[in-house]
């Protein structure tokens, strides 16, 4: 598949003497190449017999050779990975990512009622927002390939983890450890996107404690919507409340990260006073020597890219529905206890 789509702009770049940006930007008659390159990569492809030549084969075509993106944040590292691993692979294969980017619900209704899409990109990739049905409506009244990251539906290609499966791997690494008393920090109760990923998350772990016969607690539950800062201030929080669990599990690593500064700000630190387990494959969960439930986020950007691709090339084909594996990685933030202890 991916050898098939890149070859043709990839020999045209190496025959010209130039990047395939440059040729993408080229044959689509954009401004930002000089006439003697355009001249160059155009008697190039010619000499290929390249399919994209020139410009005007795509206005035929109808084609723009861009893809949009819709994600409801960028800032966040989890969105961002994902844009990053869709952006490379098409890039490679000469074609433009348009990013439709919103963190307010006005922006979503102005983005799916008024069909901004429409006639702008060639296909799109959904990252993590689960569309409404008169949403999913509108975007499949486009007629183009929809490829969905951290969800599925039957009519578009989607790309996931097992979040439930996840959180039970990181849950039951605790149980292991012997640790009774385990707390979970959330996402935020009142979710505006209601995104299934922290859904899915705490049903995994809650499956983990009832599996072991260990008592829950709602105390012991706080929510830290996913960042730092938020995560920091829902530790102090827990850590104010009577009979304090020995371990806890964070549904991201952004927020174990914000627990463990709480910890060191109140003269504790983990694993010695608590054990703390985080989710995702953040770069920075080695240096923080957070033990973590690793996702290959990029390569799902990239799969969901490469999945859009394959069915502009065969639009008849049956869009793929993958399930990526999670790992769990141990480091030092979790440590065994004692029965004395737990």
């Amino acid at each position: 598949m991916r050898g098939h789509l890149v070859a043709g702009i990839k020999e045209v770049a190496e025959e010209a003497g130039v990047s395939t940006a440059t040729v993408s930007r080229a044959l689509r008659g954009l401004h930002h190449v000089n006439d003697s390159t355009r001249a160059k990569i155009i008697a190039a492809a010619e000499k290929l017999s390249y399919p994209l030549t020139p410009s005007k084969a795509n206005t035929a075509s109808g084609r723009t050779n861009s893809v949009g993106v819709v994600a409801p944040y960028i800032s966040r590292w989890y969105f961002s990975q994902v844009i990053s691993g869709a952006e490379q692979a098409l890039r490679e294969a000469g074609l433009d990512l348009l990013l439709y980017n919103f963190s307010q619900m006005k922006g979503r209704e102005r983005l799916f009622q008024h069909q901004l899409l429409k006639g702008r990109v060639d296909a799109l990739i959904v990252i993590s927002l689960p569309p409404t049905v008169e949403e999913f409506d509108s975007m499949l009244s486009l007629g183009i390939p929809i490829a969905l990251v951290g969800m599925e539906h039957e009519k578009c290609a989607s790309v996931k983890i097992d979040d439930i499966a996840g959180a039970r791997s990181a849950t039951q690494h605790l149980v292991n450890q012997g640790h009774k008393q385990i707390g979970l920090m959330s996402g935020r109760p009142d979710d505006p996107f209601n995104f299934s990923v922290p859904q899915d998350r705490r049903k995994g772990f809650m499956q983990v404690l009832a599996e072991n016969g260990l008592e829950w607690l709602p105390q012991r539950e706080v929510h830290g919507d996913f960042t730092m800062h938020t995560a920091a201030r829902a530790m102090d929080d827990l850590l104010a409340r009577p009979n304090r669990p020995t371990a806890i599990f964070c549904e991201s690593d952004e927020m174990a990260m914000g627990a463990m500064q709480a910890l060191r700000r109140h003269g504790l630190k983990a694993p010695d006073d608590i054990s703390i387990v985080g989710f995702d494959g953040h770069e920075m969960a080695e240096f923080s020597e957070l033990t973590t439930i690793e996702q290959p986020v990029q390569l799902m950007g990239e799969m969901a890219a490469w999945s859009i691709m394959e069915r502009l090339r065969k639009p008849n084909i049956d869009p793929p529905s993958l399930v990526l594996p999670t790992t769990l990685v141990v480091r030092n933030s979790t440590r065994r206890i004692s029965p004395e202890e737990g």
